[in-house]
């Protein structure tokens, strides 16, 4: 089993920063691919941005290069550094973990909150 916990949310304004981070216990995930998703209200979860166990980044073509996925195999932690927040940013951000390199996420966590105000 893969626990998964989110942290640094919160509020900013439009234009500012957040890095969320997402603590991996109960495995090391550092062979898994490792994802972000965020929802927002009355939307459908959407993918934010992935990286392999290699190291291997994606990020959504729509958030135009303001989100960077990064990794930290010895602190079994995955980050989210967004900048160039805008209020369309607002949702519930989630990490997930691939076990299986399928594109299949097995694990979720529980989300955290970011909110943008204009």
């Amino acid at each position: 089993q893969v626990q998964l916990e989110e942290s640094g949310g919160g509020l900013v304004q439009a234009g500012g920063s957040l890095r969320l981070s997402c603590a991996a216990s109960g495995r090391t995930v550092s062979t898994y691919t490792m994802a972000w998703f965020r929802q927002a209200p009355g939307k459908e979860r959407e993918f934010v941005a992935r990286i392999t166990w290699a190291g291997g980044r994606t990020s959504a073509v729509s958030l135009k290069g303001r989100f960077t996925i990064s990794r930290d195999n010895a602190a079994n932690t995955v980050y989210l550094q967004m900048n160039s927040l805008k209020p369309e940013d607002t949702a519930v951000y989630y990490c997930a973990a691939d076990t299986n390199r399928d594109y299949q996420y097995d694990y979720w966590g529980q989300g955290t909150q970011v909110t943008v105000s204009s």
